[in-house]
């Protein structure tokens, strides 16, 4: 039997530690899944213009997932796209998209902060040290993260009740917030669960062999906005945060979680995965 298996991984606080953004300690485990031809997708809030470059720092050069599953870069030579009338094509990929443009959001978003004055600040209106400041990026990394297309990450600074009111509110008015490490992500009903699911779809009717080929689909994040991801896959991988608890899922079997933080404890339950999940001959 063929066992083909798609690693999702979430970027900050998993893939990338979440203070220094360092992925040294999953090199060896990268090298490893590039030997074994698994595909290694990141699924992240980041933007394209982020996702870019810190591909070709990391080394890959398959598909990726931004703005928390807004839509999914497939480079052309990886897989031809899906007959269908809602890819795009731009340049070196094709494209499926999932969400609403940003300026939707950021309308939605205005009409209602101002019953949260003071408890808020929002991309948009943040300088690059401000957000530098949030994140701990390089101005340059800041820039890039700056050049949202899909959505808006809030920076909340009031209580956790006020945030809860806050939500509510957005919810309210159509938006589906997603919780990340540091911020509240300011969206519609894509999530990384969506895109996984559909990815993995069309992944499968791409392979499309004769040969009895069992499918597993792998994702790792640390954060609430990580839920439907690790929900959706066959395996999860909850990795553990320095700043914040584990997500707490629905999904009761097939459940691993790292002693370690950020990339050690990426390839610590990688390790453990790829030795239980082998290909058989």
């Amino acid at each position: 039997m063929i066992l083909k298996r798609l690693v999702f991984t979430d970027l900050d606080g998993t893939l990338l530690d979440h203070h220094t953004y360092s992925f040294a300690p999953a090199l060896p485990m990268l090298a490893k899944l590039k030997s074994l031809e698994i595909p290694v997708i990141p699924t992240t809030s980041k933007t394209r213009a982020e996702l870019i470059p810190l591909r070709q720092r990391i080394g890959l050069t398959g598909p990726f997932i931004i703005e928390n599953g807004a839509a999914i870069y497939v480079p052309n030579q990886f897989m031809p796209a899906p007959d269908s009338a809602d890819i795009l094509f731009e340049g070196d990929y094709w494209i499926k998209y999932f969400s609403a443009p940003r300026q939707h959001w950021l309308d939605i978003l205005n009409q209602q902060k101002s019953r949260f004055k003071d408890k808020l600040r929002h991309y948009s209106e943040m300088s690059i040290a401000d957000i530098c400041a949030a994140t701990g990026l390089s101005p340059e990394d800041a820039n890039l993260s700056a050049q949202r297309e899909f959505g808006e990450p809030v920076l909340w600074l009031g209580s956790n009740e006020e945030k809860n009111h806050f939500l509510n509110h957005m919810r309210q008015a159509g938006v589906s917030p997603l919780e990340g490490g540091r911020f509240i992500h300011i969206c519609g009903q894509s999530d990384k669960g969506k895109a996984l699911t559909w990815f993995s779809q069309h992944y499968l009717a791409h392979l499309n062999t004769q040969v009895t080929t069992k499918f597993l689909t792998i994702a790792l994040g640390d954060g609430n906005n990580d839920i439907a991801m690790l929900n959706a896959a066959d395996i999860a991988v909850r990795i553990a945060s320095p700043s914040h608890s584990l997500p707490k899922l629905d999904k009761q079997t097939d459940v691993y979680t790292s002693t370690q933080h950020g990339p050690a404890g990426w390839a610590e339950c990688l390790s453990h995965i790829l030795k239980q999940y082998q290909e058989e001959d």
